[in-house]
């Protein structure tokens, strides 16, 4: 749920209503829309090419999205070459804000997947009092990363930008809690919605099939024709 900083109070109240583990519940036999899984309207603009595009929408500071984790993995495994998994950060809160700062420089200086499990780890295992964009440049140190030009990224034309292009993402699709997965930029999902984060996984699939085969329906016609 992706607030402006202008709708602080809203978000606060929110960020307090996060989706939870809960007991997994077993799969439907259909997914329903509507119900299982919402239609984004207008859908949202992706990234990933010609694959299907999953995005996890996340913050570090949310003690869910740490839960989630080994089943953002999971999917992220699970799915077929023709898709591609990837995380955007939610900015719930003025709080928040450093943690996707963070999360993009880390991913311009080429250091995400060896630092991403580590912050969760810092902050939800560990309890490490790391809340600003300083804080959070020391953590990043003890991965080899220098200070100076983590900073130096965290404020970046590139990482505004990122920032901002996430904002209206998440805002657009509706997303109104963490963690949220989104597909092919059509399509909402949350543990909630799917009946628990294990069958999260079933139905981000049962979408990325879905995507595939709908493009797959036009050109196998136009082959015909030819």
């Amino acid at each position: 749920m992706l607030k402006h900083l202008g709708f602080l109070l809203a978000g606060l109240l929110l960020a307090s209503t996060a989706t939870a583990d809960e007991p997994a519940a077993a799969a439907p036999a259909t997914w329903e829309a509507g119900k299982n899984y919402f239609l984004i309207d207008p859908p949202q603009p992706t990234s990933s090419g010609d694959k299907v595009e999953v995005l996890e929408v996340f913050s570090y500071a949310c003690p869910h999205c740490a839960h989630f984790q080994p089943y953002a993995e999971q999917i992220k495994q699970s799915l077929p070459d023709y898709a591609a998994f990837g995380y955007m950060p939610a900015i719930f809160n003025a709080q928040w804000e450093p943690y996707a700062r963070a999360f993009y420089a880390a991913q311009s200086l080429g250091v995400l997947e060896q630092t991403h499990q580590a912050l969760f780890d810092a902050l939800h295992r560990d309890h490490l009092p790391l809340r600003t964009i300083d804080d959070l440049a020391g953590f990043y140190a003890g991965h080899g990363v220098d200070k100076a030009k983590f900073l130096s990224s965290a404020a970046s034309f590139e990482v505004e930008s990122k920032l901002q292009h996430a904002t209206e993402v998440v805002r657009g699709a509706g997303v109104d809690g963490t963690p949220s997965i989104l597909v092919a930029g059509k399509y909402r999902l949350s543990g909630q919605s799917a009946g628990g984060y294990p069958q999260m996984i079933e139905l981000v699939n049962f979408l990325v099939k879905k995507e595939h085969d709908e493009h797959a329906k036009p050109a196998k016609a136009a082959a015909k024709k030819k």
